[in-house]
This record gives structure tokens, sequence and C-alpha cells, in this order.
């Protein structure tokens, strides 16, 4: 469906009225983007006369957006802005011969993706990936991105989720700790300061009944929004920790971490690759995919 011409907003008119939102002030806009006065008041009238609304209240001095103008403002900013990143990602991908934008959950991309992506470029040469974090699923028709790594139940509308691998955690500890606060059984661990996940509140009490032990005290702890956070703050000697192995491998190898007790537990979830269904045939999205998938099984397991 092909919209009205007289709907389409005019990019620089939505420019005028953000910078003039976030100021309060037009003459500040207008300095700002290099306009007259004149200028900014004149796109923000025929902004109001396209829409058919008042988007400021003149109050003394300042601009105050109108109930319509706060409504129009985070629209205004997310269409901006996403004009903005096409614009960077073409200019970026003049000189690649293909091009990969990927969604990837923060951890996962930095301690486990990113060690890996030289050798996916090296088998092709002339490629150019672009990625970014994101913790939760989104909307693809709003976010341009060729493929996302999600972790979860394989669901997310309007794509397809490829299985990745499990998911196994393990209890760790620096060796710091161990030596000054040693542990002799899991149970031990209930009365012991535990590293938590915030979006999973439940892990620790979930590894405590896959071992039998009831644990009504094991939701006291720090907490952290982030693996990443977790890893640094249990290297550091604040608690036992509760980590993926395939987060960890550096800390292992090195000695800043040891396991605990070889008690690996299955998460309830996995990890998948999604493909939007607009993006089924991007034929280096499906290579993505195909590399990952070896990646994972070349470890001869079920976890990255």
């Amino acid at each position: 469906m092909t919209l009205p011409r007289k709907l389409i907003p005019d990019l620089t008119t939505l420019q005028s009225f953000e910078s003039a939102a976030r100021h309060g002030n037009f003459t500040r806009a207008a300095l700002e983007l290099n306009l007259t006065q004149s200028a900014i008041s004149r796109q923000i009238k025929d902004l109001e006369t396209q829409l058919g609304v008042l988007l400021f209240e003149r109050v003394r001095q300042r601009a105050i957006l109108s109930e319509a103008g706060k409504r129009l403002l985070p629209e205004a900013r997310r269409l901006l802005h996403q004009t903005e990143e096409m614009m960077i990602r073409a200019a970026a991908g003049a000189d690649a011969t293909a091009t990969l934008s990927i969604a990837t959950l923060p951890t996962f991309g930095s301690r486990w993706l990113t060690p890996r992506l030289a050798g996916f470029l090296a088998a092709h040469p002339g490629s150019q990936v672009d990625i970014a974090s994101r913790s939760e699923p989104f909307d693809f028709e709003q976010e341009s991105f060729d493929l996302a790594i999600h972790y979860g139940q394989p669901i997310w509308a309007r794509a397809t989720c490829t299985f990745l691998c499990d998911e196994k955690v393990v209890p760790v500890a620096s060796p710091t700790l161990l030596q000054s606060d040693p542990v002799a059984s899991p149970t031990e661990l209930i009365h012991r300061p535990l590293l938590h996940l915030a979006t999973r509140p439940r892990l620790w009490r979930q590894w405590f009944e896959h071992c039998d032990i009831d644990a009504d005290p094991s939701y006291r702890g720090n907490r952290f929004d982030q693996f990443s956070m977790i890893i640094e703050a249990a290297t550091m000697a604040m608690g036992f920790a509760l980590l993926p192995l395939y987060l960890i491998e550096q800390e292992l190898s090195s000695g800043k971490l040891q396991i605990v007790f070889d008690q690996p537990m299955s998460t309830e979830n996995s990890y998948y690759v999604v493909t939007p269904d607009g993006k089924r045939e991007h034929a280096l999205g499906s290579a993505f995919t195909a590399w990952l998938l070896s990646q994972v099984s070349n470890k001869g397991t079920t976890e990255p």
C-alpha cells in the first residue's frame, strides 16, 4: 500500500521539530540547524498544517510541546535515527561485496561471537558485518537487522528460529574466594555470597533443586543485569556465580575462575538464530547461520 505523498514527512521539517522540542525554543533550534528562526517557525507551522494538530504552545519565551507534540516526538526521533543509521550503513558498506546486520545478546556477542568472527570474515572476503546488542525480541519491521541471536523459546513474530544450542551453567568462583571461604558441598553454598542475574532470578534456586537441595535463602545476594558484570564480580571475589560454560572459557583457562562443583545444569531455554521472513534468501545471512552451526558442532557439544 502506497501512502499519499502528503502524508510522507519531510525529514528536514522533522529535524526542526525535534530540535525545537529538545531546546524548548525556536531560536536555539535555528542556531543548531544553521537556519533562521523564521524558517524554523515556518517548518513547524507547515507540519502542524499537514497533521492538522497544534504541536507547540507558546508560553512567554518558550515553546512547550502540546499533547499531540509529545506523542509525535518519540516517533520523529525514531524515524530520524533510523534514517541516520541507513545512511551510515550505506556509506560504510560502499566497498563491501556483501553486508550483514546482526543483533546479538550482549555477552554472547562479546564473549563468544566476536572472538570467532575473524574466521567467518576470512572465509567471506569483502564481506562486512554490522553488529549491535539487543537483549529482548524486537520487531524486524522496525529495526533493519538481517538476523538475530536469541535466547529463549523458538517464538518470534514474522521470523523463523533455527536451533543453535542448549545452555549449561556451573557454579564458579575465584581462587581467592575459594581459599578464604572454602566449601565442601553444594549445600554450603546456600549461606555463601551468591551473585544473581536480575533477568533470571530463580537460576540459583533451580540449580539447588537440580542438586536435590532445599534452598530457601537462595535469592539473597548482589544482582546484576548482564552476565558480563557477574563474570567481573566473580573474578574480583565478590561471590559465587552460576555461569554458562561458554562465556567463561578464557577465565577458566587462565585460572581466574574455577568450577566449584562439577554439576552442570541445563537451563530451560536455548539459543536460536532468528531470520526475519523477508530475509530468508539473504545469501550472507544463510552462510553466517551455517557457520554458527558449524562452530557449535565442531566442539561436539550442545553448547557454544
